[in-house]
């Protein structure tokens, strides 16, 4: 059934309505053009600022395995004698611990650099700090001071271009010897020893023990991801600095830009004993 159609002709309230519309336009306009300091509501938008979120750096976390129990040994026979058994001395508290932790690490190694470098005070905390840094691709000199390459930075240049000398990579012999005669087992033995002392320290600088696993484990896996450079190194030079001139060799970490300047051979030693020393604390 088809509905009546409506008569074409004009519809008054419609008309109405729309001139009332046209007119409140019209008012507005006309009153944010003549009185623009009392209304600014109308036409003024205010400016949106927009606030830069920080996020803080991700902490990575892992677990580092504890070391088995050692397992007891047989009672042997009475005797008429018995000899008294020693046991396993006694941590330290963090404050008093510079001398135990260093006897100790000079039992794994006595060359004349290492103990150079463990002569320092505060050594736990110092570590905990210095491996902190690594995790993040730097190295803090000033918290642990290593010893500083031998002479001066030589560079040579070729057909207009700065190269990296190769004499360079021996100024880093003796830090590298100290680094290779060091039993990496050892170490990871010392480490989980020392545990409770660089819990405490991490947690100074407010890391969880999973943290603090997951921090040292990032330490050695950024060693090990640095590149080995064989070939010779370009160069550039911005005022007194100088810079890789290969854009993805100046974007490396600045601890994976100081290993390519102590060259391949030292780095691929370096990268031997990180790869020892995180099996070692993976697999106690």
């Amino acid at each position: 059934m088809n509905r009546p159609r409506k008569p074409s002709g004009s519809n008054p309230a419609l008309i109405v309505g729309t001139l009332a519309a046209v007119a409140i336009v019209v008012g507005i306009v006309y009153q944010s053009q003549s009185t623009p300091d009392e209304d600014l509501e109308l036409i003024a938008i205010p400016e949106q600022k927009v606030e830069t979120v920080i996020q803080a750096p991700v902490v990575p976390e892992a677990v580092i395995p504890s070391a088995p129990e050692p397992e007891p040994e047989p009672k042997p026979a009475p005797q008429p004698e018995q000899k008294l058994v020693s046991k396993p001395p006694q941590l330290p508290g963090l404050d008093n611990s510079d001398d135990f932790v260093r006897d100790r690490l000079l039992l794994i190694n006595g060359k004349p650099e290492f103990s150079t470098w463990v002569k320092t005070d505060d050594l736990i905390r110092r570590t905990a700090s210095y491996l902190d840094g690594l995790s993040n691709g730097v190295m803090l000199s000033k918290v642990f001071p290593l010893t500083a390459p031998e002479g001066r930075f030589a560079i040579h240049k070729s057909d207009g271009s700065i190269w990296l000398n190769a004499g360079n990579y021996e100024r880093y012999k003796r830090s590298i010897n100290a680094i290779v005669n060091t039993d990496m087992a050892s170490i990871a033995r010392m480490f989980h020893f020392s545990r409770p002392l660089l819990e405490t320290a991490f947690s100074e600088m407010g890391y969880n023990p999973r943290q603090m696993d997951g921090i040292i484990l990032q330490a050695i896996d950024v060693i090990l991801a640095t590149p080995i450079i064989v070939e010779p190194i370009k160069l550039t030079r911005e005022s007194v600095v100088y810079k890789f001139a290969d854009p993805a060799l100046e974007a490396l970490l600045p601890m994976q830009k100081q290993l390519l300047r102590t060259g391949p051979k030292n780095t691929k030693h370096l990268q031997k004993q990180a790869l020892a020393l995180q099996q070692a604390l993976l697999n106690p």
